[in-house]
């Protein structure tokens, strides 16, 4: 018995640090997650991040704003083709101007 609790009690003291690496993950996470991209200053690269948005997205969207200047508000980024209220519901949150 005495064999089994020293065991038990190793074991939770190996495994402590990475309880403690693993408890803050998801902040880090979270905090990565409240970002925006900028959909005026952001690089293809940065606008293939958002879901939905590949790299022929993030160039139409790059080549939108190089042609008519920069976007006045985010709901514009729906002229872009490709990018319909289904898509933009999606990263509405994830973009600012």
């Amino acid at each position: 018995m005495k064999l089994l609790s020293s065991l038990l009690f190793a074991a939770s003291l190996a495994l402590m640090p990475a309880t403690q690496a693993l408890a803050e993950k998801p902040a880090e996470s979270v905090q990565t997650k409240i970002q925006k991209v900028s959909i005026n200053k952001a690089t293809v690269e940065q606008l293939s991040q958002l879901p939905g948005i590949g790299k022929s997205k993030a160039q139409a969207i790059v080549e939108h704003r190089k042609n008519q200047g920069p976007f006045k508000s985010v709901k514009q980024l729906k002229e872009v083709k490709g990018i319909g209220d289904k898509l933009f519901a999606k990263i509405e949150g994830k973009i600012s101007l």
